[in-house]
């Protein structure tokens, strides 16, 4: 009987070791992150403790822009980040150096993406009013594919559709506001400032979500190193998600922190609804690609089942 007393405290302690979070891999996951709403996930599962509750860690490393993220990729000294389907095209066009393997972030009903708007100064009301008239984009880009394919939705044929480019975001915004830009498309929520300042949205992604689409992505390298790792990285991902959805106001304090919004929308801003787990289809994959090479940015097929991996998701 004594043996039998001695033996339940010490089979408790045991049971309560094994329920303590076990660490998936002793590796930190460097991920480098634009300030872009579609990061938000990214913050939340960090500002939640929900990495180390899924016993990974996470290293949000931020980057000004997409050529020094996919300089860090190329680098090695970043291990994934939030990009899209042709992001990862361009990485695997010898290759096969990155795999999507999750949304990031898209349109839905009511919250488009992005936003094709005309400067309140160009006399522009109507999507019909756009066609010879110069559109600024960052060319070669998610915005030139996905402004075609509005465009194209509403009739437009490639003759109708004129581009300028305008690379970097600020630029555009500031042309768009004096009017010497008739015409732009920016991202969510820099859309709703070029609109408070006085643009018209004539367009936006809200009625076809997957064009605008981002995704997160890693190093084929890393992701069969530390495929444990990932794994629980993305179930962290899909906790934060389930939060935002519950509760978007709640998270509006660490949006303004992170520099998520321009400082006038911190007030304001309504954060959107953000997709469950999920990857993007082959259709998504094959229609980019498509794209890309009528453009001739790439000249070869792309493998989607080598760029797309869905096997991580929780």
């Amino acid at each position: 009987m004594k043996r039998l007393l001695i033996l339940f405290p010490l089979l408790a302690l045991l049971l309560g070791a094994c329920a303590s979070p076990v660490p998936a891999e002793e590796v930190t996951i460097r991920l480098a992150v634009i300030p872009v709403i579609d990061t938000l996930p990214m913050f939340v599962a960090e500002a939640e403790g929900l990495y180390a509750k899924h016993g990974v860690k996470v290293e949000l490393v931020p980057v000004a822009s997409a050529p020094e993220r996919d300089q860090l990729l190329q680098a090695g000294q970043a291990d994934g980040t939030l990009n899209e389907l042709l992001s990862v095209m361009f990485f695997n066009r010898e290759t096969v150096q990155m795999q999507a393997v999750r949304y990031g972030h898209m349109a839905s009903e009511g919250a488009g993406h992005f936003f094709l708007l005309a400067s309140g100064q160009s006399g522009i009301t109507d999507v019909e009013q756009l066609k010879g008239v110069e559109i600024g984009i960052s060319q070669g880009t998610i915005i030139e594919y996905l402004t075609d394919r509005l465009l194209e939705s509403e009739g437009f044929t490639s003759a109708d559709i004129k581009y300028v480019a305008v690379p970097k975001i600020p630029d555009r915004m500031a042309l768009l506001g004096s009017g010497e830009l008739k015409a732009a498309v920016m991202p969510d929520p820099l859309g709703g400032l070029a609109v408070q300042q006085g643009a018209v949205i004539l367009l936006d992604d809200s009625s076809y979500p997957l064009l605008g689409a981002s995704v997160i992505s890693f190093r084929k390298e890393f992701l069969d190193k530390h495929p444990a790792a990932v794994k629980a990285f993305l179930a962290a991902i899909e906790e934060a998600v389930t939060l935002i959805n519950s509760d978007p106001a709640r998270f509006s304090a660490l949006l303004a922190e992170k520099k998520l919004v321009p400082p006038p929308l911190a007030g304001s801003y309504v954060i959107p609804k953000f997709p469950l787990k999920g990857v993007s289809s082959q259709d998504e994959w094959d229609d980019v690609l498509a794209w890309a090479k009528g453009k001739g940015l790439l000249q070869t097929d792309i493998s989607y089942k080598d760029s797309v991996n869905p096997s991580f998701l929780p």
